[in-house]
């Protein structure tokens, strides 16, 4: 047992970003998730080594513009509980490998589509990143200043948060429909839906009036003076979230500018209020500021860099970040009493597991010519 999905069986079709790390999600739970490659490797050309995406994974390469490579493939479909594919639409059906193939070997199959766009609508067909499925939700247009162009969040709010976590939660949802019913289905994660979900509260304050349609000038987007970040007299920065009253008397006391207590709900004080605790964190270090407010409940914490994140004291002791083959990386989350999961594996070398999954999955047309009993 590697976790609560140990027995689940996940064929992903290889592509980038969102696809396979929600198959890494899989996997991380204890899914024997077992990565078509193609021949020549992925488009954005990173070591195969060190793509911990690809962790936890075994691979085997099939050419699906061969004769033989979309039977391949649904040999493997045949055997799988749930089968992960990030194509533009159509792609899949014209190799061959569509719901409706996969289903006519294996009714049961859950068949999860990770798209930017989605399966329809007038851009369906069109190409795009994560920077340029965030824009039309509006939820890049309400991060930032409202004197600056919209920051660009990595590529974690668009691929992985409306992406890969919302195509994770589907294949499971169907997954426990298909083991009631023996019924598979489609599963068609638009990261343009994830993200415009993500957003529902903040369509309810918006509506409530409680939310202005401008970034920089609400609670949660750095609007608010205690709810932000501030650099520190080294050029580092601190993060504030003292917003319930008890917390920001703490974070002010803290800070020394006591007086600015009846400023937390006078909106006409917090540029005033912006200045003062802008000037007290510019009188001292990052490492100084984390001192003062660590064991506080001042909701203060420093802002690290992803190689100082692993040593944090609180990230240390609970094991947040682990070290698997010299890369050090995130553990997998969330945690499980009875099931627990670990990084088992490495990244997955393109066809390194060819013949053992070729064995375990009964899939002999896997193995080439020559080593192919017929």
């Amino acid at each position: 047992m590697h976790g609560p999905l140990a027995g689940v069986r996940v064929v992903e079709l290889a592509g980038i970003g969102p696809g396979p790390f929600a198959a890494m999600l899989l996997a991380d739970l204890g899914a024997d998730v077992v990565r078509v490659d193609r021949p020549g490797g992925p488009g954005l050309g990173i070591d195969p080594a060190y793509d911990v995406t690809n962790r936890n994974k075994r691979s085997v390469v099939v050419d699906l513009k061969a004769p033989d490579g979309p039977d391949r493939v649904l040999d493997l479909a045949a055997r799988a509980d749930v089968l992960v594919e990030g194509y533009r639409p159509g792609v899949a059906e014209r190799l061959g490998v569509g719901p409706g193939d996969c289903h006519a070997r294996n009714p049961r199959l859950v068949y999860g589509r990770m798209t930017g766009w989605g399966q329809d609508g007038p851009l369906a067909p069109r190409a795009g990143h994560d920077i340029a499925y965030l824009a039309p939700t509006g939820a890049l247009g309400m991060i930032g200043r409202p004197d600056e162009p919209p920051p660009v969040p990595a590529n974690l709010l668009g691929d992985y948060a409306g992406g890969s976590l919302y195509l994770v939660v589907g294949v499971l949802a169907a997954l426990h429909h298909a083991r009631a019913t023996g019924t598979g289905q489609v599963v068609d994660a638009a990261i343009v839906d994830g993200t415009a979900h993500l957003a529902t509260m903040i369509h309810g304050m918006l509506a409530a009036g409680g939310w202005q349609d401008r970034r920089g000038t609400n609670l949660l987007d750095g609007g608010c003076p205690y709810y932000g970040t501030y650099e520190t007299a080294d050029g580092r920065y601190m993060a504030v979230g003292a917003l319930e009253p008890q917390f920001y008397e703490e974070f002010l006391a803290l800070l020394g500018i006591e007086d600015q207590s009846a400023a937390r709900t006078d909106v006409t004080r917090w540029q005033d209020l912006r200045e003062a605790v802008a000037a007290r964190f510019k009188s001292r270090t990052r490492d100084e500021w984390t001192a003062v407010f660590d064991g506080t409940d001042a909701c203060v914490a420093p802002v690290l860099s992803l190689r100082e994140a692993p040593h944090h004291p609180h990230l240390a002791a609970r094991g947040t970040f682990t070290d698997h083959d010299g890369i050090t990386q995130p553990a997998p989350a969330p945690r499980f009493s009875a099931t627990p999961t670990s990084v088992r594996s490495g990244p997955a070398l393109p066809g390194a597991d060819t013949a053992d999954v070729a064995r375990e999955w009964d899939v002999p047309g896997l193995l080439p010519a020559s080593r192919n009993p017929q």
